[in-house]
């Protein structure tokens, strides 16, 4: 497959990381050729200095034999204007990052396609989601159903009070299989566990279970659950704005602003249950002032990424029970995560994971970047005498960096054991490290 990325940012070069470990032909093009020398260290990615609205530059890129045309820099119209080019062109499919809500609505989705765009992120929407299912279970660092919420995976953090510290997984096993631990993350190092693993206070702990039994993983994590009545947003991003829309009506919000022209008019976009206050969210005393010690949930949204995690921690010493950072440069996701911040919000790896499900082969329907394990979750049906379906999950010798999390059999989710004879049509569940997604479709092509 030939792909043509455009965009040397954050997505396009992330995107780009992935791919490199694939049998892709990738061409990554940005007009600033400094944005393109991290291609030049150990990735088998062509850099390309080019501008992606111009005819010669796509041209040159190769773009007449192109499968799929990406366009992520940080301008919505020149993605747009690029993405028409590029299928005018002869790129056979093009996807364009938009900042735009309205872009995706049914009757103007058609007009874009007609234009010869067949896909539209908004990076945006994606991580407000994110949030907004993190309040839903803020005892969790990552919640996310897989097959329409037949299964959970579930990130927990776990302490000296939770029950399932110091025992080996073997113990933990039963008849019933409520769960399973698909990983561990421990410190800088995410583990595939075996039966002999033990848990370890402040291992990041990653379950998959079925819905009736998220209350046993919780007690299990030995986590309490408030309910969220109160948040307090620092930042008036698109993000803060579309994520008090998703948020239930019932609680109330309070989205602090530095800028008053636009705290104006961020309070005509969002609803009535949601107070717009002028000020510095950094400010201990405009906290306090505002009843932070009643807020069970803190977001810090701001362009900085150092000021939302110091916003957090100030907020976790106020005694806030849930804390969300957006982060927006990677590098400082192990920090965050050292320093104990609830859960992590990145739209730029949140929008590559979502555009990278696009280039598998195997029939994925959903891709999922964990931010703090530094893995991928897929959903993966088995295909009619592929690998998978040869012989017990223990004799197919799986990867080490892989794992099969449960699976969806017609329509009753079941825990995936030793014994577990994966059959044709089954929807799978891969927890896969390294992103070696291609090693999937050995097994289920």
């Amino acid at each position: 497959m030939k792909v043509i990325i455009a965009g040397a940012g954050e997505v396009g070069t992330h995107l780009a990381k992935l791919l490199s470990q694939e049998n892709q032909d990738i061409v990554l093009m940005d007009p600033n050729e400094e944005r393109l020398n991290f291609t030049h260290v150990g990735m088998e990615i062509l850099p390309m200095v080019g501008n992606p609205t111009c005819f010669q530059d796509l041209e040159e890129a190769g773009i007449k034999k192109a499968d799929l045309f990406i366009s992520v820099t940080p301008e919505e119209t020149t993605n747009i204007t690029s993405c028409i080019l590029a299928h005018k062109l002869g790129a056979h499919k093009t996807f364009a990052r938009i900042n735009n809500y309205e872009y995706l609505k049914p009757k103007n989705k058609e007009l874009f396609e007609n234009m010869g765009i067949n896909f539209m992120i908004y990076p945006e929407m994606l991580a407000a989601k994110e949030i907004v299912t993190a309040i839903r279970r803020p005892w969790t660092r990552q919640y996310w159903e897989l097959f329409d919420g037949a299964l959970i995976l579930i990130g927990v953090k776990v302490r000296d009070n939770a029950r399932i510290v110091n025992m080996q997984l073997s113990e933990l096993l039963s008849e019933d299989k409520l769960f399973h631990i698909v990983a561990i993350k421990r410190r800088n190092e995410t583990i595939i566990p075996g039966g002999s693993d033990k848990v370890e206070s402040g291992d990041l702990l990653f379950f998959t279970t079925t819905k009736e039994h998220i209350e046993e993983v919780r007690l299990l994590a030995g986590k309490e659950d408030p309910e969220v009545k109160k948040i307090i947003i620092m930042g008036g991003s698109r993000i803060a704005i579309r994520t008090s829309q998703y948020l239930p009506n019932n609680i109330r919000i309070k989205i602090i602003e530095t800028d008053k022209e636009k705290s104006y008019r961020i309070a005509e976009k969002v609803p009535g249950n949601v107070l717009i206050i002028n000020g510095d969210g950094r400010d201990t005393e405009l906290l306090k002032q505002e009843s932070i010690h009643d807020a069970q949930a803190f977001i810090a949204l701001t362009d900085n990424s150092s000021t939302n995690i110091l916003a957090c921690l100030a907020a976790k010493r106020m005694g806030v029970f849930k804390t969300i950072a957006k982060i927006e440069n990677i590098d400082y996701i192990p920090l965050a995560e050292s320093m104990d911040i609830g859960t992590v919000i990145n739209k730029k790896l949140i929008a590559a994971s979502h555009i990278y499900q696009f280039l598998l082969d195997a029939d994925v329907s959903n891709v999922k970047c964990l931010t703090f394990a530094n893995a991928d979750v897929a959903e993966l049906v088995a295909r009619p005498n592929s690998r998978i379906t040869r012989k017990p999950v223990r004799e197919l010798g799986l990867p080490k960096d892989m794992t099969l999390g449960g699976l969806i059999r017609n329509g009753v989710p079941m825990m995936i054991d030793g014994d577990t004879q994966i059959q044709a049509y089954d929807h799978v569940v891969v927890f896969c490290l390294d992103t070696a997604m291609r090693k999937l479709e050995n097994y289920f092509n």
